[in-house]
């Protein structure tokens, strides 16, 4: 078995000696690995009974239990998923050492609290599936954390949209004991509000210089903390913009969408659902569709996706990112033309299907993959390929970084590529700057969290 990575190590030691953890390092540093190792730790020096794990449904067998199979083959493993109640119950009747379940199941287990009698850990992956702090599953959550004696939180991402986002994470593990218990009181600290629009009710919170090292500075003692490019010698990734000229009839109309977008959102009564969903027509305009009242695209130019299959047969293994179903239908056609391997990966895709794919592509089979970023963002490992190509972009930052680090992650042993692709003249690329620029504040605080201690050498 190969032996751990110092900071794998010292993440496991940490989790082992610490009831409260909240493990921030960076996608594809092992945080999996390193929870088991503590895990195991704590059930034989400290006699600690079972171990929960919540985390998205597409990774609970190719991240949790795949690699319990491949690091602590000596722990035992369940998988309970949502349907009969074999299904349900039968990981936690086994009498497992880990039971692995997704982020929805919460609200059931609030309603069957019984099962976790004999539990004493429970670890949150993707942490920031609970970070809105309103939402039915973030309330039962709340009251599921309170059954464990030792909590982990994990994820690369936690303040994607800004420093707001942390606050409900680090409430499941303290109760407020560090960032505070109302939230109003922590956003009032940490922000500053900024009027948006006409209506007084039309206001954005905006970070406070420094709001991450105050932060920081608050959760330091339960977070690990460690930077990819500092614990794994991988070859470099490059990012650039390639830049796409729409045709003129399409230009126009994009034109006219965007001239009611702005008016709409001048209107003192528009809400974000509605400036959202333009906001999002204008995307799926540059990429060369509208979609009409029945949810049916209508395609107007393919010229975007021809670019894609060319940068696709330049490279021997891709990874393409789309964002809606005529994005897939389009790259899968014209792939399917040119006689292109290739897999796809969305909320369609069975897991074993998933997996499948995930495996072939990892063996050369496939030359590329399409995927959705919300459905393969989190958990899969594709380091056979060369390129994550963005056919367009997306507003989810999370999304945005966690879809990168399939290819860039430990096992990676060729430099990389990240290519966007973007409309002149739109807000394509504007939208990418976003982009970065909320992976920026989301770096400046996860700098803060840096370890300086116990990194690899």
């Amino acid at each position: 078995m190969t032996q751990l990575y110092a900071h794998q190590a010292y993440t496991a030691d940490f989790v082992a000696n610490n009831p409260r953890v909240f493990i921030t390092s960076d996608t594809g540093t092992g945080k999996t690995r390193s929870v088991l190792e503590g895990y195991r730790q704590l059930k034989a020096e400290k006699g600690v009974g079972r171990m929960l794990v919540l985390g998205p449904l597409s990774i609970l067998k190719p991240a949790w239990a795949d690699d319990i199979e491949k690091w602590t083959p000596d722990l035992s493993w369940g998988i309970s998923t949502s349907g009969s109640d074999k299904k349900r119950l039968g990981a936690f009747h086994s009498g497992c050492d880990v039971v692995i379940t997704n982020h929805d199941a919460v609200k059931w287990l609030m309603k069957n609290t019984k099962l976790l009698a004999d539990f004493d850990v429970i670890a949150i992956d993707e942490s920031t599936a609970f970070k809105h702090r309103t939402s039915a599953r973030s309330k039962a959550v709340r009251d599921l954390v309170k059954q464990f004696e030792y909590r982990i939180l994990m994820t690369g991402t936690p303040n994607s949209n800004g420093v707001l986002d942390v606050w409900h994470q680090a409430y499941l593990l303290d109760e407020g004991q560090r960032l505070g218990r109302m939230f109003s009181g922590f956003r009032s600290q940490v922000c500053h509000p900024v009027q948006v629009g006409p209506s007084a009710q039309m206001v954005k919170w905006v970070d406070k210089d420094g709001a991450e090292d105050i932060v920081a500075e608050r959760l330091r003692d339960i977070t690990v903390r460690f930077k990819f490019e500092d614990c794994i010698d991988v070859p470099e990734n490059t990012q650039h913009t390639m830049y796409v000229d729409l045709p003129p009839a399409l230009m126009t109309q994009y034109r006219q969408l965007e001239a009611e977008a702005v008016l709409m959102m001048q209107d003192a009564k528009i809400n974000a659902v509605h400036a959202g969903s333009k906001a999002q027509k204008l995307l799926q305009l540059c990429s060369g569709a509208v979609y009409d009242e029945d949810h049916v695209a209508r395609v107007f130019n393919t010229s975007r996706y021809e670019l894609v299959m060319q940068l696709v047969m330049e490279r021997d293994h891709s990874v393409v990112a789309f964002n809606w179903t005529h994005q897939r239908d389009e790259l899968v056609k014209l792939a399917t033309k040119e006689g292109i391997r290739f897999g796809v990966i969305d909320g369609s895709t069975p897991v074993n299907d998933r997996t499948r794919v995930v495996d072939a592509f990892q063996r050369g089979e496939l030359q590329v993959i399409f995927a959705h970023p919300q459905s393969a963002g989190h958990g899969l490992t594709l380091t056979r390929g060369r390129a994550t190509i963005w056919a367009s972009p997306t507003y989810n930052a999370e999304w945005f970084q966690q879809f990168n680090a399939r290819i860039y992650r430990a096992g990676q042993t060729r430099r990389t590529e990240t290519i966007m692709i973007a409309a002149n003249g739109t807000k394509e690329p504007e939208v990418y700057e976003i982009l970065m620029g909320k992976r920026e504040r989301m770096f400046n605080l996860l700098g803060v969290f840096a370890n300086t201690t116990g990194e690899a050498a």
